[in-house]
């Protein structure tokens, strides 16, 4: 032994380095994880990819969810900065006018279902001020025009809202002068607009009005909105971060071989899933980013916004941020649980022992039992929407996805056998990992259960804010209101209204309010009965007149007098006195005798719902035309199956009076605020359902991609491309069967105990079809669209491997 070896076999060994603490661990286990998805090759990449694209999705929408406060709150600041400054209705309102005020008068009208908003202003003086968005004051006979209407103007077919509109368009209106990119809206010019003939004088723009408060009813619809859009949303990115789990927990079984623990290989997969969400978060936000740029020149359900618009909350973007890669994170190692990877090979614990149902069933319980605990409202209460969304929440994804559905496709397919090739091909791919296709359908079962709650719930508020109206469309459709009342203008506007095509009947009125003459105290009540001049066939249409000629006169009762209105009618109507018709309007009344033989007969509704009583004359017997501070009142029947017949009669009024009060009578009116809150539903699910689909599809074509060999086999084996085909179909269709029926258990239980919390009755149990076969449709959709991809991955090129 040399003295070199006996200073060896004396001299300690040297020192192990210490083991890296618990947190390096962590850290660096995640890095590899990202390494692996980062650089792990081809297929790595894909997978990678798929992921950051599912996940991109979720994150677009979650962004663009963000962006509705910014939005709602700009659509409010630019209509509340178009708002008047009004100075006075009154005809003599002169001493109010300055160089800057202006007269205007709304001339909003209806073209074709929607909305054509509209002023016809006179400038006072030289320097007017002018409308946000519109930078010159346009001329008598001229136009400034939104964009959306000056390429409605100028389109084929459009001819009928031309003849409405004949100025010449000189401008167009700047977005701050919109509520959105696709709103109708022009300023005219004017050099005859008075505020004698229905205008008003304003000092300038920006009055600020109050916005009305949510009924509680609406409350609890716009959360329910909002829960059963954004779920489906979280469902589709805890999907996406466990595409191609299968390859993966294979690599990690490689990783076992080579000396990795248990835990290690839990956090290389976080880390995976950790780089795929980051990935997916950048994607989501060019995705977000892209389309806002083309979201002006898309209009759902009449329902637009400025690219400026869409600005996500800082607070909700921060939550989004930050939320995505924790749930990806957190999913990852909860699935990990169910599978045990070891050196040798990966084991899924699911396939031992079947799936546990008695503790699925206690999360819905939770959920019905924090809507019970809510408590009921009677729709004026203040309700909790916190609990409401909390209960929700429950009972759409833990009943339709995260716990009923996994267990009922896998207790369904277990017990299949036999049948055709195609479908045993199926039934087996499902049997041996059902979770994968319970995940793919489960966006669709959550939609469609909340949808279904959704539509309950409309059906059961439906009589809240639908009131009846007490009109008659059958005596007349239209009715149309005007105070340009001069010379022939009363009898020449009905004249027009009845020559007009289409046009069956025309009730035309001249209407004004008769006082009795003489001096009042200040506390004293004068007087008053309304006046109505039309001929005989109208005074039929409101009175209850056997014998009529032309020069006749009549007071009115009314039918039913439980208020003592016929005694104050003959306080008025003195036969053979004088009565002063149009007195404190601005202008000399009119005095009228009313003939002593005149007759009393009892009043009758008109087509809109009101019951005429007061003084009535013939045109022989008044002439309309001298009387201040009447109304031209026409109620119109029409034939509806002319074409356009409502346009017609629309352009009619135009053109007696461009300031002309124009309704359409219905029998029930609707209430505006209930009806925005169904145009967000419609928006927001049409958005939904499109994210679904896209979501099912990525989801359908990494399924195939995971077994493209198999595929390949297959087919090499002598197995045709129909059967194969069929299988796949198959395979998506049992889900989704399973799935809608469990979404429509689910959503019949929710809509039912959301009636119940707001004292209705369920209108409809069977409003459930619709969505079923929309839910239906879309899974055929997906499926047709992933079967190019499978002919692709049945190539023989896919028997290679590495």
């Amino acid at each position: 032994m040399t003295l070199l070896d006996e200073q060896r076999a004396v001299a300690p060994p040297p020192p192990r380095p210490a083991p890296p603490s618990r947190g390096a661990a962590t850290l660096r286990d995640l890095g590899l994880g990202i390494r692996f998805a980062a650089a792990g090759g081809r297929e790595g990449w894909i997978r990678t990819l798929l992921t950051a694209v599912g996940v991109g999705l979720g994150v677009a929408l979650l962004l663009l969810a963000s962006s509705v406060p910014h939005l709602l709150d700009e659509r409010s600041a630019r209509e509340q900065a178009r708002g008047e400054t009004r100075i006075s209705d009154s005809p003599d309102a002169n001493a109010a006018q300055t160089d800057t005020s202006v007269v205007r008068i709304n001339a909003t009208s209806e073209y074709r279902d929607r909305t054509v908003a509209g002023y016809l202003m006179r400038p006072d003086g030289s320097r007017p001020v002018l409308p946000p968005g519109v930078g010159r004051f346009p001329g008598a006979g001229t136009m400034v025009v939104s964009p959306a209407l000056k390429e409605l103007l100028t389109s084929p077919g459009n001819e009928l809202l031309r003849e409405r509109l004949p100025y010449e368009i000189t401008g167009t209106i700047g977005d701050a002068g919109l509520r959105s990119p696709g709103e109708l809206l022009y300023y005219a010019g004017s050099d005859t607009l008075t505020t004698a003939k229905g205008g008003h004088r304003i000092a300038g723009y920006g009055g600020e009005r109050a916005a009305d408060p949510l009924p509680p009813l609406l409350i609890v619809l716009t959360v329910m909105v909002c829960v059963v859009l954004l779920v489906p949303v979280a469902i589709f990115i805890a999907t996406a971060v466990r595409f191609g789990g299968d390859r993966r927990d294979r690599r990690l079984a490689a990783l076992r071989l080579v000396g990795a623990d248990i835990r290690t290989t839990r956090r290389i997969a976080a880390g995976e899933a950790l780089f795929g969400a980051l990935l997916g978060l950048l994607i989501g936000l060019a995705f977000f980013l892209t389309g806002r740029e083309f979201v002006g020149a898309v209009e759902i359900w009449d329902v637009s916004a400025f690219p400026a618009d869409l600005v996500p909350d800082p607070l909700l973007g921060l939550l989004i941020v930050v939320a995505v890669p924790l749930t990806a994170v957190l999913v990852t190692l909860v699935a990990m649980r169910s599978v045990v990877i070891e050196p040798l090979g990966v084991v899924r614990r699911g396939r031992e022992r079947g799936r546990r149902l008695w503790w699925r069933l206690l999360m819905p319980a939770a959920g019905l039992a924090v809507l019970a605990l809510t408590g009921r409202t009677n729709g004026y209460e203040p309700v909790n929407p916190f609990a409401i969304a909390s209960g929700a929440v429950l009972v759409l994804v833990l009943v339709g996805l995260a716990l009923l559905l996994p267990w009922l496709v896998e207790a369904c397919v277990n017990r299949l056998r036999g049948g055709p090739v195609p479908w045993q091909l199926a039934t087996r791919r499902l049997q041996l990992s059902s979770g994968a296709a319970s995940r793919a359908v489960s966006g669709v079962t959550v939609a469609v259960a909340g949808a279904i709650a959704l539509q309950m719930l409309f059906a059961a508020m439906n009589a809240d804010f639908h009131r009846v109206t007490g009109q008659d469309p059958s005596r007349a459709q239209f009715a149309a209101y005007s105070e340009d009342v001069t010379g022939e203008a009363a009898t020449s506007a009905i004249e027009q209204f009845r020559a007009t095509q289409g046009v069956e009947l025309v009730i035309g009125s001249v209407e004004a309010y008769a006082t009795k003459p003489g001096r009042y105290a200040e506390d004293d009540i004068q007087p008053t009965t309304s006046l109505t001049v039309g001929t005989c066939a109208t005074l039929r249409e409101l009175a209850r007149i056997d014998t009529c000629e032309d020069g006749d006169a009549f007071v009115v009762h009314p039918p039913e007098d439980a208020g003592g209105q016929a005694d104050w009618v003959d306080r008025t109507a003195r036969k053979g006195k004088t009565v002063l018709i149009g007195e404190g309007m601005g202008r000399k009344p009119y005095r009228w005798t009313l003939p002593a033989d005149t007759p009393t007969v009892p009043g009758r509704k008109d087509p809109t719902g009101e019951v005429h009583w007061g003084i009535m004359a013939t045109t022989g017997a008044l002439d309309a035309g001298k009387l201040p501070g009447a109304t031209i009142v026409a109620q119109i029947r029409v034939d509806e199956s002319v074409p356009d017949v409502a346009e017609h009669v629309r352009n009619t009024a135009v053109r007696i009076d461009p300031g002309m009060r124009f309704v359409e009578l219905n029998s029930v009116a609707r209430d505006r605020q209930y009806d925005s809150v169904q145009t967000g539903l419609q928006v927001g699910a049409t958005v939904v359902l499109l994210l679904i689909a896209a979501s099912m599809l990525v989801s359908q074509v990494e399924q195939l991609r995971e077994r493209r060999r198999l595929l390949s086999v297959l087919v090499a084996f002598g197995t045709r491309r129909s059967t194969l085909g069929w299988s796949v179909l198959w395979q998506t269709a049992v889900p989704v069967a399973l799935g809608l029926m469990l979404a429509v258990a689910g959503g019949l239980g929710l809509g039912g105990t959301l009636a119940w919390m707001i004292g209705k009755s369920v209108a409809d149990w069977w409003l459930f079809w619709p969505m079923v076969g929309a839910g239906g449709a879309l899974i055929a959709l997906v499926t047709l669209l992933s079967l190019p991809p499978l002919w692709r991955m049945m190539r023989p090129e896919g028997l290679r491997t590495e």
